[in-house]
């Protein structure tokens, strides 16, 4: 701080707080200056801190109770009055410990619009462009907030497999180039289909390897459970697996490559893992631990470097082992849309 002073008294220090295990939440609106529709609420699935476009999300939110829901839509058309916005308008908020949190606003579209358009059945690109040359709301025909009997969700992809040397962890920059939607009655099974088109064949059985941060063992411990309950063997490293294994789970351990054969990398190699649980802190960690992502992407063994993600995964699995995956056009799903 005292260089930068040094170097430009007249220029102020910006000192960023970073929210830490905060939930993300993208809100996309349209206004014609006196009346605002909130037309999607998407709860990203991994934490804040990751880039919102590299962000799986959820719409409606998955996890959020109604009244932060609820919370988040007020103070959306209040901001949005309160801008005289014409037009889209994107907020991105977060969620911790019940606290609301406003992290940015744009008076514009984002890139988002073209999921919560095929979401709902609205061309809502179209329809602020009307807004913008004059026409109002009621005249376009949405006067209503749209409810969603369904859940989509939108799945962020990577071009990993083409930079050799690129560390596929997830972070404050974006490196996604496209992204794919699932959609159907309930999150589980939405979240599976987004993650077939995603990354191919979701494992309904086989082996899980776990190895996790200290800060992120207490939230593994149920996700490793659910996945010992659904068939799966869990493998880990010594110390995520002495953790587990002292709350009572039934866990295999495996060496890391610095300590010696048979290491995680010649299971990944053998494809004998089915799936792959990896979360890092600090620098060194995360270049100790590159070998195992690496290894995930050129054997195309399905990965998450989160916490969340893993959550998310364990959901979609229990749903596609307790039914079988349906079919239904977009059209079909957009014709049971009903207005509040």
């Amino acid at each position: 701080i005292k260089e930068a002073v040094k170097a430009s008294e007249d220029h102020p220090v910006l000192i960023d707080r970073y929210l830490e295990d905060a939930i993300e939440v993208d809100v996309d609106a349209i206004s014609d200056g006196e009346h605002v529709i909130v037309a999607g609420v998407m709860q990203h699935i991994e934490e804040a801190g990751i880039h919102s476009g590299d962000s799986a999300c959820s719409l409606p939110p998955y996890s959020l109770p109604d009244e932060i829901i609820n919370k988040i839509k007020e103070e959306t058309i209040a901001i949005a009055k309160e801008l005289e916005v014409k037009g889209l308008m994107n907020v991105q908020f977060a969620v911790k410990d019940s606290e609301i949190y406003v992290l940015e606003v744009n008076p514009r579209a984002s890139r988002t619009i073209p999921y919560v358009s095929k979401s709902i059945g609205f061309p809502l690109a179209q329809m602020a462009a009307k807004i913008m040359v004059g026409k109002t709301l009621k005249e376009l025909g949405l006067t209503k907030e749209i409810k969603m009997p369904y859940v989509t969700v939108k799945e962020a992809i990577f071009p990993f497999d083409k930079f050799p040397e690129v560390d596929i962890i997830l972070g404050p920059e974006m490196k996604s180039t496209g992204e794919v939607m699932g959609i159907d009655k309930d999150f589980g099974l939405a979240y599976a289909k987004a993650q077939m088109s995603a990354m191919g064949k979701i494992p309904l059985n086989g082996k899980v390897f776990i190895s996790v941060k200290d800060k992120d063992k207490p939230a593994v411990l149920s996700i490793a459970r659910e996945f010992i309950e659904l068939g799966f063997t869990v493998i880990a490293t010594r110390g995520t697996a002495k953790f587990l294994a002292e709350h009572g789970l039934q866990v295999e351990i495996i060496n890391k490559l610095q300590e010696g054969r048979p290491h995680v990398l010649d299971l990944i190699k053998n494809r004998e893992i089915s799936f792959i649980i990896n979360t890092v802190f600090g620098k060194q960690a995360q270049r100790d631990s590159k070998y195992i992502r690496r290894g995930a992407l050129q054997y195309k063994i399905p990965y998450t470097t989160t916490v969340s993600g893993a959550d998310a995964i364990v959901k979609a699995i229990r749903r596609l082992k307790e039914e079988a995956v349906n079919i239904k056009s977009i059209q079909e799903y957009h014709n049971s849309v009903a207005y509040e």
